[in-house]
């Protein structure tokens, strides 16, 4: 399957509710006027627009692709008649065709890696955030599915949990009784998973403007931080007492993102629209740290055991290095270019890894700090899109591949410290 396009991507995930209205009334030619006449159309139009930017469908799929984001809609309620989201998905793929990307940039190395792919069970369930378990089990959030997700690598057997209509789960954790706590993207909590029962318990956060919990970790001491990106909070969660705590930086619209704790239990957090690298004290005390470059646009965060904090920057093409001691910040060129959109990143086995997820097919990068010099692979089937890693307990990266519905580890096999 040939690789998703990044930008329409965005379209499927349920995030401005603009639509067509709001762009007629600000002025502008209506988008509509630029979409093709045909079977579809209207729904298309009327649907679509009443919660995305229309121009957002423009960017366009390969018809693989179209398949699976309106097998995304349909699992999330969009409100299309069963009978016509043939007509719906063949307006798209006829109306807008893939775009070209750019294409990966493959580098030699030391290093072997084979990768492995698991497709879900759930078609179009958009697996956003993986996780590892203490069993080594392979956890996914199926965000437009409304499911969790339980991969066991070895037999390749999976269970999926259902969680409550309209979560729309992001981001998840595992505590040390073997909870699974994940953020409501779409309803505004933080939930906890009992994986023997399947009970589900919710707790809403308590600021009504702190409406898309995103990235969630637990420190060492068992406390459950989490961003919010579009309410521009950070928050914390007692499990002991179901105490919820939020601060919002000090810059407006700051958008935090990725989320990590260092070996220090101190919490960092990037913050996507600053762009700054922050951190929060235990009294929700927020200092941030400005990114040299205005137009930087970090997304995810990784922290090596020297402590030193590493980021994706998403719209330049970069990675970058930010000393907590000095303040200094490193850039290094993603290989794939400017446009190659760095996303889910981890730091493991001395190496820095992480996905180039606007290349085409993405790619799997490693940085060696002390060599720094790169080597990438490109994700067989294309990848498309992934948005967020981990590593598992032998110190492979695990992915979550969005689009193409699947899990993915990336098994390193020799040439790593």
């Amino acid at each position: 399957m040939r690789r998703l396009t990044t930008l329409a991507g965005a379209a499927a995930l349920l995030g401005s509710a603009t639509g067509a209205l709001a762009q007629q009334q600000s002025g502008g030619p209506p988008v509509e006027a630029n979409f093709p006449n045909g079977p579809g159309k209207q729904t298309v139009v009327g649907v679509c627009g009443a919660c995305h930017d229309l121009v957002r469908l423009t960017a366009g799929y390969t018809p693989e692709g179209w398949l699976s984001v309106t097998a995304m809609m349909r699992n999330f309620g969009a409100p299309v008649p069963a009978e016509e989201w043939d007509t719906v998905r063949a307006y798209l793929i006829r109306s807008f065709p893939e775009r070209p990307r750019p294409e990966a940039r493959l580098l030699p190395g030391p290093a072997q890696v084979f990768i492995m792919q698991w497709p879900l069970p759930t078609p179009g369930s958009r697996p956003h955030d993986p996780m590892v378990a203490h069993d080594g089990a392979i956890w996914w959030t199926g965000q437009l599915a409304n499911k969790l997700g339980r991969l066991d690598p070895q037999s390749g057997q999976m269970r999926e949990y259902p969680v409550n209509a309209q979560s729309a789960p992001h981001g998840l954790v595992e505590d040390k009784d073997g909870n699974v706590w994940f953020t409501g993207n779409f309803r505004g909590f933080i939930g906890r998973l009992n994986p023997r029962s399947g009970d589900v318990k919710e707790y809403s956060l308590p600021d009504a403007r702190a409406r898309d919990p995103h990235t969630i970790v637990i420190d060492h001491d068992g406390i459950i931080w989490f961003t919010v990106q579009a309410g521009n909070f950070v928050g914390r969660l007692d499990p002991a007492t179901g105490d919820i705590k939020l601060a919002q930086p000090p810059t407006a619209n700051a958008r935090p993102y990725g989320i990590a704790v260092n070996s220090k239990n101190q919490i960092y957090f990037v913050e996507f629209g600053a762009p700054k690298i922050a951190t929060i004290d235990r009294n929700m005390h927020i200092e941030e740290f400005e990114l040299p470059d205005p137009a930087a646009r970090p997304r995810r965060i990784a922290i090596t055991p020297d402590d030193q904090v590493w980021y994706t920057d998403f719209a330049r093409g970069y990675l970058g290095h930010f000393d907590p001691a000095s303040h200094k910040v490193e850039e290094f060129a993603s290989p794939s270019g400017p446009k190659s959109k760095p996303y889910g990143i981890v730091a493991t086995k001395g190496a820095l890894w992480y996905v180039e997820s606007g290349a085409q097919p993405n790619a799997v990068v490693r940085f060696d700090p002390n060599t720094r010099t790169f080597q990438s692979w490109a994700i067989p089937g294309g990848g498309d899109i992934v948005r967020n890693m981990t590593v598992d307990h032998d110190g492979n990266p695990i992915m979550a591949n969005s689009l193409v519905n699947m899990v993915g580890r990336v098994e390193i096999k020799s040439g790593t410290n």
